[in-house]
């Protein structure tokens, strides 16, 4: 397997970056996710749209859109093709001191592949008893600080889940650690808006595209009596929640579920690049 590291592909054993990088010192960094379907990645344009915004959001400056898009291409045309796979993008703010203070050197880039298998099409879901901060200072950047999801996603997977759903400082819904929730209630199809604090998903947003969805606030214990209920993510597309905190919901999927799972698969068949 080759990754490309800063506009060079290598094997994967050479790789390295270095140990006073401010990514693996400090978690300084954004990065993206790209599903790969039989060598072709979907959504690129979007997710390298975004993985702009992070990096500019972060303080990072342009992390040089075009030579990564072109990394992403080498890699894949590198490897032999799984049926699907996911492409990782890192970008960090590179070699700096051991304090969260960044130096002056260039940035870190990075692209890897590997082989990813199915989602599953339905999951349980935890609602964890920690709130994300819709006013922080990395609210909506897809950056690498990810511990806090890592310890909530553990929480979850401890009690049979396959997320974790984050509430918001002011009660109210706001994501999962991967991923996006939609929920319908009173007939209505609904999402928490980005000023809730969760990230602006690439799937998220073909959703409301494609399929439509009130974007609202909503009180945390809505999405437990909600009448069905779904996560989008990259390398979920659509999955249905099946139980919230081990209460399962009437249905999973629902209707409004299947059809916009449906949709999507057909959409994104018709363009990869949308």
């Amino acid at each position: 397997m080759k990754v490309w590291v800063n506009g060079e592909l290598r094997d994967e054993g050479g790789g390295q970056v270095a140990v006073f990088d401010h990514g693996l010192t400090v978690g300084d960094g954004v990065f993206e996710v790209i599903k790969v379907t039989d060598g072709v990645p979907f959504a690129l344009s979007r997710h390298l749209q975004r993985l702009r915004r992070s990096a500019l959001g972060l303080g990072l400056g342009e992390p040089g859109i075009d030579a990564i898009r072109s990394g992403v291409t080498e890699v894949i045309e590198s490897a032999v093709r799984p049926a699907r796979a996911r492409i990782r993008i890192t970008i960090t703010a590179g070699y700096s001191p051991l304090s969260s203070e960044r130096g002056g050197g260039p940035l870190t880039s990075v692209v890897a592949l590997e082989e990813a298998g199915p989602a599953a099409p339905v999951g349980d879901v935890v609602i964890v008893p920690w709130a994300r901060n819709e006013h922080g200072a990395l609210a909506g950047l897809k950056t690498i600080s990810y511990a806090e999801n890592v310890r909530a996603l553990g929480y979850a997977r401890e009690r049979g889940a396959v997320e974790a759903i984050f509430g918001n400082t002011a009660g109210n819904l706001c994501e999962g650690t991967g991923s996006n929730v939609f929920l319908v209630t009173g007939g209505q199809l609904i999402t928490p808006p980005l000023s809730a604090g969760c990230l602006a998903g690439v799937t998220r947003a073909l959703m409301l595209e494609w399929c439509g969805a009130e974007e609202r606030d909503v009180p945390l214990g809505t999405l437990a009596e909600a009448g069905e209920a779904f996560l989008t993510s990259t390398m979920r597309d659509v999955q249905a929640i099946s139980r919230v905190d081990g209460k399962p919901l009437p249905a999973a999927p629902g209707q409004v579920t299947r059809n916009a799972a449906e949709v999507f698969a057909q959409r994104a068949a018709e363009n990869a690049d949308p």
